[in-house]
């Protein structure tokens, strides 16, 4: 079974999204998402010219062949566009070889390991009476655990926040990417007051707790904005609510700057959204500086690439909890679900539905019942591109917010 031939897709249904189809000689597809935001055309360029044309006769089975084929191959290893790229091309391999086999992909990945993914849904408010009614929200939309993000007064707009729940109460896309039709779009900015954010953030989890009551699982994403002294602390302080896990607390590219915060709380901690491969975590999981995984799998080279970092991470006693955002294309989204459903250390998959237009384009098997994923049982990832329907909604330039604190300084966010 030869690779004959290897086409990029940028669409653009309320989201910019990177996919990779290939297609084998006897006339199998596979589809890959190599989304990159805010750096999509960057990917799309290093697929179509320097990785498409060494595809062709390469024989389709060989899944680990060609993922070190292009990570060695290339010389220049790692980095967000070569390891979305690759993950693209793996996870339509894939793809591939469970159609090939007439099974879901979990079933080639060693069967199920549960009914379903638990799931998590992002609850947001500008304030904490918002943020009640969000939490309401997603607990009627059947949500078992979910993420708690808050406004903090004296502040505006915060990424990961969402502008209003909106009508049925619920707002998913709490992202504000910015576009324009006529002129350059250009990043939002925001200003961030991490001292004002450390004061109000345990206010926030009594009232959730208060509310809802001691089982609920909650978590928390910090972005990257503290310091590890400032993550450690707030770490200490939400001990008393019970986190399911406290996200990205700081800049992770220091792993040893976890040593100290693992020191100071017992808060799970939970991190490697902006990782792109293995060896990012190497101090992180070896001296079990944290307890969850949050690479995407669009992001860390692929399906290949994401089963050895778990199986990693197992060894430690570390689980899983892989990035799921709306700039993670439904079939990197079904990729991670059929991980989820067969891994043993699985953790917690994160979930924000995708833009009906998305699902316009991209049709999906995968499906949300009492608070659990599960990839469904069509053969390969369950996931198809219309392509008449992608080409309605051409590309259109996005990117995230850039934040800076209250006197002008760039900050992580």
């Amino acid at each position: 079974m030869k690779i004959r031939s290897a086409d990029v897709n940028v669409t653009s249904p309320g989201r910019n999204f990177v996919t990779l189809r290939i297609t084998t000689d006897d006339g199998l597809t596979g589809l890959g998402d190599a989304t990159l935001n805010g750096r999509e055309l960057a990917v799309r360029s290093y697929l179509a010219d320097h990785v498409v044309p060494l595809l062709t006769g390469r024989d389709a089975g060989r899944i680990e062949d060609t993922w070190q084929y292009l990570y060695r191959g290339g010389y220049w290893r790692r980095g967000p566009v070569t390891m979305a790229a690759i993950a693209a091309v793996d996870t339509a391999l894939w793809d591939i070889k469970a159609k090939a086999a007439g099974m879901p992909l979990y079933q080639l990945l060693g069967g199920r390991s549960r009914r379903g993914a638990l799931a998590y849904g992002h609850a947001s408010g500008q304030d904490i009476p918002e943020l009640l009614d969000s939490v309401r929200a997603h607990l009627a939309d059947g949500f078992q655990a979910v993420r708690i993000q808050s406004g903090v007064p004296g502040l505006g707009p915060v990424y990961g926040v969402a502008a209003g729940t909106g009508s049925g109460g619920t707002r998913y896309d709490y992202e504000p990417a910015r576009r324009s039709a006529d002129g350059p779009a250009l990043p939002v900015e925001e200003t961030w007051d991490t001292r004002a954010y450390l004061r109000h953030l345990p206010r926030v989890f009594d009232a959730v707790r208060q509310e809802f009551g001691p089982e609920l699982p909650l978590l928390h994403d910090g972005h990257h904005r503290m310091t590890p002294i400032q993550a450690a602390r707030l770490g200490r302080d939400l001990e008393p609510y019970d986190l399911f896990w406290l996200e990205d607390a700081t800049p992770s590219e220091d792993q040893a700057a976890w040593r100290l915060i693992r020191g100071h709380t017992t808060t799970p901690l939970a991190t490697g959204e902006v990782f792109n491969s293995a060896y990012d975590y190497t101090t992180l999981i070896s001296e079990r500086l944290i307890d969850y995984v949050r690479s995407a799998v669009t992001h860390t080279g692929g399906i290949t690439a994401m089963r050895k970092l778990l199986d990693l991470a197992a060894l430690y006693g570390i689980k899983s909890g892989l990035h799921g955002p709306t700039d993670v294309s439904p079939v990197g989204m079904a990729a991670a679900l059929h991980l989820d459903l067969a891994i043993h250390n699985f953790g917690i998959q994160e979930y924000m539905r995708h833009d009906p237009r998305t699902l316009e384009v991209f049709r999906t098997s995968y499906t949300f019942q009492d608070g659990l994923l599960h990839p469904g049982e069509t053969p390969g990832l369950g996931v198809e591109l219309d392509d008449e329907a992608a080409a309605r909604f051409p590309y259109t330039p996005a990117y995230l917010p850039v934040n800076r604190l209250r006197d002008g300084t760039v900050h992580d966010w």
